[in-house]
């Protein structure tokens, strides 16, 4: 019997600028055993996107936070999705049944006390900063899912980057086989490249 994957709800940016690095936290996440889950699995047009999320984070006892992105837009404003999906997580740790009050997060940003500035409520949270380099934030990610495992140790953050650096070269050709086109991959596709490419060359 196969052992039933812990899921983990990603909270992040998901434009073109910060696609990288959603990649590297959803690779990590599958390498480390885990299931990535975020917002864009999800496509029903007869739901409104808030429920969605609600739903997603019920689901998951486990959740990464991205809060980096506060500079403003086109229209001089922010964007403040992570920072509500943040606040709607740590609502159902804080509010909901024993099952919720289970819930572990990392929160990550680009500098260690940068949020402060723009979200100074969550003061006394252990935030851990990436400084915008991908081996940092998978490193990041790897420490917070073996804390959260039973078992031996993950493979180390250096190690994981290494691999996610070779799938990336491999991706192209992986996405030729099952006809989907790279530059345009959903969050299903890209983990589903992911799992396939894992099941051939991950070891440990």
């Amino acid at each position: 019997m196969v052992a039933r994957q812990k899921p983990v709800f990603i909270n992040c940016p998901f434009d073109a600028a910060y696609l990288p690095f959603f990649h590297a936290i959803a690779f990590t996440v599958s390498r480390c055993g885990f299931k990535p889950r975020c917002a864009l699995e999800v496509i029903d047009s007869g739901g409104t996107r808030i429920a969605k999320i609600e739903k997603i984070i019920e689901e998951c006892p486990l959740g990464i936070h991205d809060i980096s992105r506060t500079e403003l837009g086109g229209n001089g404003l922010p964007r403040f999705n992570m920072p509500l999906e943040l606040g709607l997580f740590l609502g159902a740790k804080r509010f909901g049944d024993k099952i919720q009050a289970r819930k572990r997060c990392l929160v990550l940003d680009t500098e260690p006390y940068r949020y402060q500035i723009f979200m100074s409520d969550i003061a006394g949270q252990d935030i851990e900063a990436h400084g915008g380099k991908l081996e940092t934030l998978i490193g990041k990610v790897r420490s917070f899912l073996n804390a959260a495992k039973r078992g031996a140790p993950l493979p180390s953050g250096a190690a994981i980057a290494a691999e996610y650096k070779t799938f990336q070269a491999a991706l192209p050709g992986i996405c030729s086989e099952l006809k989907v086109e790279a530059d345009r991959l959903e969050f299903k596709d890209f983990v589903w490249a992911a799992a396939k490419w894992m099941s051939v060359n991950a070891t440990g």
